[in-house]
Parts: C-alpha cells; sequence; structure tokens
C-alpha cells in the first residue's frame, strides 16, 4: 500500500482533536479567496435587491443553493410568476460541473456515510474544491479540510451577497452607476476564464447560435438551457486535439534556427564568429610578452 494510501484510509482513526484541526486548517486555508467570494456575492446581492428579493429570500437561497453562477441565474430569472421548472433545470444544467467535482473527491469519502457525503458535498464550491485537491497530493488530507474550506466560502458569500442586497435596497436607480450591467460583467469574465483555446471555438459558437434562436421562437428562459445542453454535448462529442500535435511542432520549431539548434547548452549567446576570439588570443599574448620584456 503506498503512502498516500495509506493517508486517505485513516479517516476511520480521526480524533475530535483531528476533526478540529482539519477543520481549522481547511478554513484558514480558503481566506486568501474570501475577499474575492465576498465581492463576487456583492453583485448578487445588488441584483437581488432590484429583483425584489428580501434579505432573507436571499439568504435561504445561499444555504440552499450554494452556488454562485446558478444563483446569478436564478435572479436573472426572478419575474413573477416565476418560471420555477424552467429556473430548477437552468441549475441542473450549470451544476453539472459538479458530477466531476464529486468524482475526484471519491477518496476523500471513501468508508463514510451517505449523510456524511451529501453534507460536506453540499459545501462544496469551486473555491475550497481546488484548496483541498492542491493540499490532498502533499499533506495529509481529509474531508474535514474540505468542510472547513465550505464554511469559509460560505460565509463570505452571506456577508458578501447580504451586503450588497443592503447597498441595492439604498439605491434606487442603478443604472445611473451603470450597475445594471453587473451580470453582464460577471458573466462575461466567468466565460472566459473556462476558454482552453482554439478547441473551444465550435462547442461555444453552437451554444450562441442556440441560444439566439431559441430567444427568438420560444418564449421564457429556455435559451439557456438551449446554449448550455448543446454546448455540453458538442464539447463531449467532439475529438480531443492529437496527443502529437505539440510533438510534431517541436522539430519544426527548432529548424527555424539550426544555429540555435547546434549552440552547446552552455555556449553564450554572440554575434561574433565563432573563430574571432581564438585568433586574437595569440596577439594579446604576444603584446604582453613584449611589455614584460621591455621591462
Amino acid at each position: 500500500m503506498t503512502g498516500n494510501n495509506k493517508r486517505q484510509n485513516n479517516h476511520e482513526l480521526l480524533t475530535d482533536d483531528d476533526r478540529l484541526s482539519q477543520l481549522g486548517a481547511g478554513f484558514r486555508a480558503n481566506l486568501v479567496v474570501a475577499a474575492s467570494v465576498g465581492a463576487y456575492g456583492s453583485v448578487l446581492g445588488l441584483m437581488a435587491a432590484q429583483k425584489g428579493l428580501t434579505w432573507y429570500q436571499l439568504l435561504l437561497m445561499n444555504l440552499s443553493v450554494f452556488a454562485g453562477s446558478a444563483q446569478f441565474v436564478m435572479v436573472d430569472m426572478w419575474v413573477p410568476p416565476l418560471p420555477l421548472f424552467e429556473m430548477t433545470l437552468a441549475v441542473l444544467v450549470i451544476n453539472m460541473r459538479y458530477l466531476l467535482i464529486g468524482a475526484s473527491l471519491n477518496p476523500l469519502f471513501r468508508g463514510r456515510s451517505f449523510f456524511h457525503k451529501l453534507l460536506f458535498m453540499h459545501l462544496v464550491a469551486d473555491e475550497n474544491w481546488a484548496m483541498t485537491m492542491a493540499r490532498f497530493h502533499r499533506l495529509r488530507t481529509t474531508s474535514y479540510f474540505l468542510l472547513g474550506g465550505g464554511l469559509c466560502v460560505l460565509s463570505a458569500w452571506c456577508i458578501g451577497t447580504l451586503t450588497g442586497h443592503r447597498f441595492g435596497a439604498v439605491i434606487s436607480n442603478p443604472e445611473t452607476y451603470g450597475l445594471d450591467f453587473a451580470f453582464v460583467a460577471v458573466f462575461t469574465a466567468l466565460v472566459f476564464s473556462f476558454w482552453r483555446g482554439r478547441q473551444d471555438l465550435l462547442p461555444w459558437g453552437i451554444t450562441v447560435l442556440l441560444a439566439v434562436i431559441t430567444e427568438k421562437i420560444v418564449p421564457g428562459k429556455w435559451y439557456i438551457l438551449a446554449g448550455g445542453i448543446g454546448g455540453a454535448l458538442a464539447s463531449a462529442f467532439l475529438p480531443d486535439k492529437p496527443a502529437g500535435l505539440d510533438q510534431k511542432a517541436q522539430p519544426h520549431r527548432a529548424n527555424e534556427n539550426p544555429t540555435a539548434a547546434k549552440r552547446p547548452s552552455g555556449a553564450k549567446f554572440s554575434d561574433k564568429p565563432a573563430g574571432l576570439d581564438q585568433k586574437a588570443q595569440p596577439q594579446q599574448t604576444n603584446e604582453r610578452e613584449e611589455k614584460e620584456g621591455g621591462k
């Protein structure tokens, strides 16, 4: 059994002190992202206030959903009468990535009860998941570290959203300050944070095309679902980038500068001919000898 497996199979040996230690470590590790989470949440709170949500409705949404992207979509769709079915489907599509996140966390939950998994996974966000996986391969990490990070992120999220809601209730005309553009700005930043390169062009194009067409012919917010599902399916069925593509490109780049390719690894870069310094050395030696002889 490897050292990593031994570390991850010690869950059953955890004492109360171990659990508290892991919980605190997870909380502290996520403090570095708490400020950005709070700032991001304040935009949601501002939007929620303009949509007419009360602070306790927003707090209930935070505690029950706890998914930033999904909550932004829910608030954007918050128009009486509430489209509950469309809203639920939109949240499911947006949160499909948690299937992969949950699978990656399987070693932390091995041997745990269903209730334990249900409670701890509810407090998983992108931030504390990333912190947990970064530590998992270096140090002994348990699901209590994940939980501590989730509590930190949830606290920052609630403080940010409720603070934004308070300011949103005071500002009667958000268009004056350009705050009506907050939703577009936040989602534009989110979208480009997922950009991986040229291979995303086709799925993203299909997403935009389906969303625009659906918005024109189907009333309501169904364009969110059409674009999300269509883009996800396109990405799933497209072939991956050939593994040898980068390897084939490397010799080509080397041939662009054959001099650099032949230069020894320890040689200094210089534009002088290779033999110039060698020819100059005997002359310099003779000059020194003449000076010494003159003395």
